[in-house]
């Protein structure tokens, strides 16, 4: 016979009470409410995936132009763009190692035998979602956001407005991928959130999003 606390011991009891909470006290509607949250967040995740993809390369094809044609990718550490990331005082510490821990892990090598040409698409693909905005700093406006960054965006686009809500965005991610709960009152507002910043790639990717979701569907169905 399976034993009553199973739920509890399963979600951990802080966990498990946030559920019962909101079932009113229902074990059953709190398991209930928590698979749908579990649905929920997964839901949210692809459409992030989708707005992380279109982001990413907006940021890989801007940053490519400060490379010498036919060099190297520009997360390469000799390229003049990893040059300029390094200008930037303390943040760019970590702007670096997250491109070199990138770099091998897509090589498949120890950090220091990591080849000089590692395919670009590769290494972006290693970077995390929250590696993104701290391009857009504002220690970074005159190395990398006017010369390159600017042009890879919509005219008159506010460079603090686009970091401030890509970190928020990113939190949101990380909170997602970790299977906090969503609150009701939290859900159209993301929705909306990543629509914004969908259109910051294209009109199109935006209406793509929001066609493929399937958030609306799990919106109106929970427990």
């Amino acid at each position: 016979m399976t034993s009553p606390g199973w739920v509890e011991q399963w979600l951990s009891t802080p966990r498990h009470a946030t559920y019962l909470r909101q079932a009113g006290g229902d074990p059953q509607r709190a398991l209930a409410l928590y698979e749908w949250n579990t649905q929920l967040n997964a839901a949210f995740l692809h459409d992030f995936c989708h707005l992380e993809v279109g982001l990413r390369n907006v940021f890989d094809r801007a940053l490519q132009a400060a490379v010498v044609p036919n060099d190297t990718h520009w997360t390469n550490e000799h390229t003049v763009t990893a040059v300029l990331l390094r200008q930037s005082g303390n943040a760019d510490r970590r702007t670096a190692n997250d491109i070199r821990e990138a770099r091998r892990r897509a090589s498949g090598k120890t950090a220091n035998s990591v080849p000089d040409r590692v395919v670009g698409g590769k290494v972006i693909a290693e970077l995390s979602f929250g590696f993104w905005p701290y391009l857009l700093t504002n220690a970074r406006r005159n190395t990398l956001w006017v010369p390159y960054l600017q042009s890879a965006f919509p005219p008159r686009t506010d460079r603090d407005q686009l970091h401030m809500g890509l970190v928020d965005l990113a939190r949101a991610r990380n909170r997602v991928a970790h299977h906090e709960p969503l609150r009701r009152n939290q859900i159209v507002p993301l929705q909306r959130k990543i629509s914004r910043y969908a259109n910051y790639v294209s009109l199109e990717l935006r209406d793509y999003i929001a066609h493929a979701s399937t958030i609306d569907q799990l919106r109106a169905s929970r427990p």
